[in-house]
């Protein structure tokens, strides 16, 4: 039998996070704190927000997916 797999939780096999973790809302404020998220974007793919209002825009995105899935629901119905 084999073992059981462990999530990773966004870490590597060596234990570190695969990708950068940062305040998302302070780098805006930062002068050169856009380009720093843009070119860790581009580079390592993303960046993760650790801020105190990270959950909101999860939330926010949640609310624009389901809106999004009724009103495609609702214009198939008709057609």
């Amino acid at each position: 039998m084999s073992e059981r797999q462990k999530p990773h939780n966004g870490r590597d096999k060596s234990g570190h996070f695969k990708v950068k973790q940062a305040d998302v809302e302070e780098l805006r404020t930062d002068p050169n704190g856009e380009d720093y998220v843009r070119d860790d974007v581009r580079l390592g793919g993303a960046v993760e927000d650790v801020g105190v209002d990270a959950g909101l825009r999860g939330k926010k995105i949640e609310d624009l997916v389901r809106d999004n899935r009724d009103d495609t629901e609702q214009a198939a119905e008709t057609d």
